[in-house]
């Protein structure tokens, strides 16, 4: 798993292999879950310099094939007790066609499927947009069907369910991080990833800063440099208010750069960006009019 971080350009994880090696017993429950903290930690990022920093990748995580109804998901979960911001999990598995026996179709972990999803949303829409409410394509039925009721104790929790909708499909019907509940910044996993672009963007489009003279012309260079980035995702919409002041701001001063970090060789630039959420829940007000209004 470690030489996936050597290369930098990777920003989805997933590995269905663990579970399939779990159902296979050739792993032990233990053993996957050493697995998955291994995954997980190494997505969280290290002060160390081991791993890249600041953080840019995300985990895809499966249920275990024998947690089939929704109640044992949140059992194994409990059991896993292991909470990031990092991490998505998804549930159930789902069924594929049979490369080997087309007339009877296999159940495998989502999390390919998962990604493609992600993929294709970063594609079509951007980041920015949650990956859910979207067709996972070639899933032609699901391990267990998740009820409205059920979903309603797993999401909470983070686990997004994929489900089937009369006249829709099926579709991924969830867009949570594994965070713990109360960190609320971070309960979306597009959020979660916008920052996340975010950071490295600006890392990779500073790197002209690099030995230039840090004074008043270069903070201000900076500065335009950041906001024209940031104004452009706005444009977007990756960034909620109705102008750029309320979407976001960019900071690079004397206040932030006094005499002693200077000397140091230092650099500091402080952003602050608003980013849009998903509209997980839509809420209609009905009332019944008869059509006359009351006048005094």
């Amino acid at each position: 798993v470690r030489g996936i971080f050597e290369v930098d350009e990777i920003t989805m994880l997933a590995c269905p292999d663990v579970m399939r090696a779990y159902q296979e017993q050739i792993l032990n429950l233990d053993q996957v879950h050493g697995i998955i903290e291994l995954m997980i930690s190494m997505c969280e990022g290290s002060a160390s310099g081991d791993i890249p920093n600041p953080p840019n990748r995300m985990v895809v995580l499966d249920a275990p094939p024998d947690a089939v109804k929704p109640q044992q998901v949140v059992e194994w979960l409990n059991r896993f007790n292991r909470r990031s911001m990092f991490a998505a999990l998804y549930y159930p598995w789902i069924k594929v066609p049979n490369p080997r026996d087309r007339g009877n179709p296999i159940l495998v972990p989502p999390c390919g499927h998962v990604m493609g999803v992600w993929a294709r949303t970063d594609e079509t829409r951007g980041v920015y947009k949650a990956p859910a409410n979207e067709v996972p394509r070639g899933v032609i039925g699901l391990g267990y069907d998740t009820n409205f009721r059920e979903q309603e104790l797993l999401n909470p929790l983070g686990i997004n369910c994929i489900r089937n909708f009369p006249n829709r499909g099926i579709r991924i019907w969830g867009a949570r991080t594994l965070v713990e509940p109360d960190k609320t910044e971070w309960r979306y996993i597009s959020v979660r990833r916008l920052i996340s672009y975010i950071e490295k963007s600006l890392e990779l489009g500073t790197q002209w800063v690099v030995f230039e003279p840090n004074d008043q012309d270069l903070w201000a260079r900076v500065t335009r440099t950041v906001s024209n980035f940031l104004e452009r995702i706005w444009r977007e919409g990756a960034l909620f208010g109705a102008s750029p002041a309320q979407a976001f701001y960019v900071k690079c001063d004397e206040e932030l750069n006094p005499p002693e970090t200077r000397i140091l060789g230092r650099l500091y630039i402080e952003v602050g960006v608003c980013p849009v959420r998903p509209a997980e829940f839509v809420v209609f007000r009905i009332s019944q009019w008869n059509g006359i209004e009351d006048s005094e």
